[in-house]
């Protein structure tokens, strides 16, 4: 099987943050647990250091997976719990853009509040490298929310061998799945929700 590298990020900084990334963590190791060797390889961030987030946001991985909460009374923006940590996706964007290097990673999950709405979308396009499945979510969340997704979509991501199937396509399908499986479970419609998006052409045109 080839290998996944999952990138997960805590922006949120408490303790519901703590418990949700703990638990995601857990069932990365669970799926590694079936096979000998891992095939999910995690690189754990949790900083309020702007460049290091950056960097962690620009790293080549299979799912990049951003765990705050989430805001746009302005401008679309990851917030930590205590408002002390605010990463807004234009200034994302401008650094990005400016730099011409940004998101890398062929799957993009945003684990915070409405972070699938139109205003996070279009924001978002402006930080690709490339087209992602993007997972956001249609309404707010908390954490238990987020650890039902998370354990079927990480489980459905590796029951591909990877052959054949482009990663954004393993991570489109692999949320589908772990949407029916919330539903399931909770008997609640899914909040979380996957999209393709593309980059923009101002992207295109900086990140080449």
């Amino acid at each position: 099987m080839r290998n996944r590298t999952v990138t997960l990020i805590d922006l949120g900084l408490d303790e519901a943050f703590d418990r949700s990334m703990a638990f995601t963590q857990a069932t990365l190791s669970n799926v590694n647990a079936g096979y000998a060797e891992a095939v999910i390889d995690v690189n754990f961030v949790r900083t309020r250091d702007s460049p290091t987030i950056l960097q962690a946001l620009r790293t080549p991985s299979t799912v990049l997976h951003v765990m705050a909460h989430g805001d746009h009374s302005e401008v679309p923006a990851f917030v930590s719990s205590d408002g002390k940590t605010q990463i807004t996706l234009d200034e994302l964007a401008d650094r990005m853009l400016r730099e011409g290097a940004g998101v890398a990673s062929p799957i993009v999950i945003a684990d915070g509040c409405k972070t699938g709405i139109g205003l996070w979308q279009k924001a978002l396009r402006n930080c690709l490298q490339g087209p992602v499945t993007y997972v956001g979510t249609s309404s707010s969340v908390g954490w238990h929310d987020s650890t039902v997704f998370c354990s079927a979509f990480y489980g459905a991501l590796t029951r591909h061998k990877g052959r054949g199937v482009a990663p954004r396509e393993q991570g489109f399908d692999a949320a589908v799945r772990a949407s029916k499986a919330f539903i399931t479970l909770t008997d609640r419609k899914s909040p979380f929700k996957a999209v393709e998006l593309l980059p923009s052409r101002a992207a295109l045109r900086a990140m080449r």
